[in-house]
Order: structure tokens, then C-alpha cells, then sequence
């Protein structure tokens, strides 16, 4: 296999050219016993950036050069007893850095190479691989001087080609009727299988596994199934960055993970625990429903009334019990509500959200709306005890913001195309949200200074 050149192709790629320079009448080796599959499975993920290439370059020779003069010493020191343990270096040193970088360098091959390994993995693995190993595979991949490609991009490729195909094959299994589609109880069970191969989801309590299942099901139904016909595209499902972000807690990652960053993975047991937490303390009267009076809790209490009535009138269905006069909201409508007002800059959410501003059902907000969906967003802000402000000013700042195609109506197609559309539907349901735009300079401001000092 080619490798890097200078120094470091000799402290990192000598298993790697023995492998390729392997003489064809030699019996060749099982894949787990090959130098360059161990560094692939150990150096897979930790390609982060590390900067300037050119002063990488020189410190790594440089630190190869010091490794290279102190084992001379040790080894005239010590006679021929090898060394059995070195000091790893520090977490984040530079030193480290340069280990990894030097690593995940070595490790690219040409195109002699990749039908090497082509015809490797033909003999021990069969047939079915050998269409990851076309020439038309092989240019897709960006090289360097050399015609070399990345090991590490290709083997990301082929990972991710080969979970997807099984992704399908099990999604088609659970698939009763073989229409292409998933119901919900089908969607669960392909989850529920997924779990004890999810490394952050191995821990789960029995107990829990169920509402789980019903929790993250739920996303992929709210994104891919957008006419709300109980049914999801497998197609769809498989292109989606659901399953993408649900594929996520396959990793087991070293480095310990905030409870602010798995709480943002919809599919980590944080957030699926915070969710259900969050719906328990609203149903009050424990009913397994909630009413309108417990949905304004929400948020702790920042969503203004008009908002929460027309979630009711466009999101939830009426309930069979009280002559068919009362709505609840159940468990799925609330997990709606949720993925909506954390998701507003998808068109998914904003579609869901621009229901309920469209006071009139009518396809469009007109200047009016505007007035009547900011007077209580401007209630909650003056009972919080801040300044005077001009309903009439917000309303133009609005209409600057989305600039729409007609000048007297703002359509959901205006809202997505000034990719502004999540900001402004906060600033009319949430006084939260219009505060965070009112003080967006001195946030960003303080955001730059958390990184600095990071």
C-alpha cells in the first residue's frame, strides 16, 4: 500500500507496504491480521482538524526524528530488552495532535492498491463486495499529488452503504402489507430491534424501552409522513437525518458528552427522559391527557393564550368523551407540539406553526394578524417589565424581515424562502422568543466571548 512519504512514512505505513508489495503466489493473510485494517478500525473518527498543514508537517517530523533518537538511546542503554510501555502523550497536547494527524495521513492508497484490497476482500468476503471497489468509486474520492486516495472516506462510504441497505431489509421485513410504507407499530418494532446494538442506549430500563420506542418514532412520522396519513415512506425514513441522528448513538465516544448535547439528539435517553418528564408534570390531574389550562404551562408559562388555543383548533381532535365538546391533547400531539417548537426552521415545523398563525385558515397572514397574534406576546412583555414598545413597529420590523412577494399577505412560502421564518414565528407565539431577538447582538456578543475564553 503507498503511504506517506519522508520520516513519517516509515514510523507509519511499513504493515501498510508489505501489504500491497505482497508477491501474488503468497497465501495472503486474514483481513483482522492486516496492519492497515487494525489502524483503519483504531484511527476511524479521528481525523479532526489540526490547523496549519505546513507547521504540522514540520512537527511531525520533528517529533518522529526525537522518537526515533531517544528508542536509539534507550535500546543502547537498556542492550536488546525491548521496551514494554511508553507514556502516552497529554489529552490535547500538541504532541497528541501530530500522533493523530501523522496516523491519519499514512493511511491512503492508490488505485493499485485499492484493487489489491479489491481482490482481498473478494477472496474472504465474497462476491458483494466487489461493487464498492468500481474505477467510477474510486474517482469520487478527492486525491491528493500522488492519485492517493483517504482510507478513512472510503471505509465511511462503504459503512454507510452497507447500514443503509440493512436499514431497508429490516424496515421492508416489518413492512405487513409490503406497500413501501411504515405504520407506527411497524416504525417501533424496527426501533425496538435497534436497541441493543444503540451503545448509548444499552443501559435503558425494560420499563422505559416502550414509551421510548413511541417517543422516537414519533420524529421520523413528523418529518416524513408531512400530510399526517399514519404512514412513513421507507425511501423517505432512509434519506432522512433521522435516521441519520438515530445511527449517532451507535458511537461510543471517549470524550465525556454534556447533558445540554445529548439532550439536543432527540433520540438520546436524556432527551427522550426529558420529554416524558416534561409531560407528566404538565397532566396535572394525571388523566394522560392535557388540557389547554396545562399546555400553558409549557415553557413556564411563555406561550401566549391565542397560540395555545390554536394548537387545540388545527392540532388536536376532539375527544370521544363529553358529547365530543372537550379536546385533550394526547401523548402524540403533545410529542408534535414539542418537535415543532424545537425544529422551527424546518419547513416541518414552520408548516405546523404557520396553522396556527393563519388566524383565518385562509393560506396567508395579513397585517392584522400580525396586530392580533403580537398584543399578547406584548401583554407578557410589559408584565415582565420591560420597556415600552410599538405594536405597529414590530409589525413593519416583520414585514422588512420576510420581505414577501405580495406586499399585503405573508404566505408560508415567503416564510421559507427568507430563512428568517423560525425567528419570526417565535417573536409572535413566545415573548421568550422575541426577547432573544431583541437582545441578539448583545447574545452573540456574549457567545463570542464563551469561545474565546474556551
Amino acid at each position: 500500500m503507498s503511504t506517506g512519504s519522508g520520516d513519517g512514512a516509515d514510523a507509519g505505513g511499513d504493515g501498510a507496504s508489505s501489504a500491497a508489495a505482497a508477491p501474488s503466489g503468497r497465501r495472503i493473510p486474514p483481513a483482522s491480521s492486516m496492519p492497515w485494517v487494525r489502524n483503519l478500525r483504531r484511527f476511524v473518527g479521528s481525523g479532526a482538524g489540526l490547523g496549519s498543514e505546513a507547521l504540522m508537517e514540520l512537527e511531525t517530523k520533528r517529533i518522529l526524528l526525537e522518537i526515533f533518537k531517544e528508542r536509539q538511546q534507550r535500546s543502547a542503554q537498556a542492550g536488546s530488552i525491548p521496551s514494554f510501555y511508553k507514556k502516552k502523550p497529554e489529552e490535547g497536547s500538541i504532541s497528541q495532535r501530530v500522533q493523530r494527524l501523522a496516523k491519519y495521513r499514512f493511511l491512503k492508497m492508490n488505485y493499485e492498491d485499492f484493487c489489491h484490497i479489491a481482490t482481498v476482500c473478494t477472496e474472504q468476503i465474497g462476491q458483494k463486495c466487489k461493487r464498492f471497489f468500481s474505477p467510477s468509486n474510486f474517482m469520487k474520492f478527492e486525491k491528493d499529488d500522488s492519485g492517493r486516495i483517504a482510507i478513512l472516506p472510503f471505509y465511511l462510504y462503504v459503512m454507510r452503504t452497507v447500514s443503509l441497505t440493512q436499514a431497508r431489509i429490516d424496515m421492508s421485513e416489518l413492512d405487513e402489507d409490503s406497500d413501501g410504507f411504515l405504520q407506527p407499530h411497524e416504525m417501533e418494532a424496527y426501533i425496538r430491534g435497534l436497541i441493543p446494538n444503540l451503545a448509548q442506549l444499552r443501559d435503558m430500563p425494560s420499563a422505559f424501552v416502550q414509551m421510548y420506542c413511541r417517543i422516537a418514532a414519533r420524529k421520523f412520522f413528523f418529518f416524513c409522513d408531512p400530510h399526517r396519513r399514519g404512514k412513513a415512506c421507507i425511501k423517505k425514513v432512509l434519506l432522512s437525518n433521522c435516521l441519520q441522528e438515530l445511527m449517532e448513538l451507535h458511537q461510543e465516544s471517549e470524550e465525556e458528552v454534556t447533558d445540554t448535547e445529548q439532550a439536543e439528539n432527540w433520540f438520546s435517553l436524556t432527551s427522550a427522559q426529558r420529554i416524558c418528564d416534561m409531560f407528566l408534570a404538565l397532566d396535572k390531574d394525571t388523566n394522560g391527557t392535557l388540557s389547554k389550562h396545562e399546555l400553558k404551562e409549557y415553557a413556564d408559562g411563555t406561550l401566549t393564550e391565542i397560540f395555545i388555543e390554536r394548537v387545540f383548533d388545527e392540532h388536536v381532535r376532539r375527544s370521544k368523551v363529553g358529547g365530543g365538546n372537550s379536546r385533550e391533547m394526547d401523548f402524540e400531539s403533545f410529542l408534535d407540539f414539542v418537535l415543532a417548537l424545537e425544529n422551527k426552521d424546518t419547513p416541518e415545523g414552520l408548516t405546523y406553526l404557520f396553522r396556527c398563525l393563519d388566524l383565518n385558515g385562509r393560506g396567508f397572514l395579513t397585517t392584522a394578524d400580525i396586530h392580533t397574534l403580537f398584543r399578547d406576546v406584548h401583554q407578557k412583555w410589559i408584565e415582565g417589565g420591560n420597556y415600552e414598545l410599538c405594536i405597529e413597529d414590530v409589525r413593519d420590523e416583520i414585514w422588512d424581515m420576510v420581505k414577501p412577494a405580495d406586499p399585503l399577505r405573508i404566505m408560508l412560502s415567503d416564510l421559507l424562502s427568507c430563512k428568517q421564518g423560525g425567528t419570526i414565528a417565535s417573536m409572535l407565539i413566545d415573548v421568550r422568543g422575541f426577547w432573544a431577538h431583541d437582545n441578539r447582538e448583545n447574545l452573540l456578543q456574549e457567545e463570542e466571548e464563551q469561545v474565546e475564553e474556551a
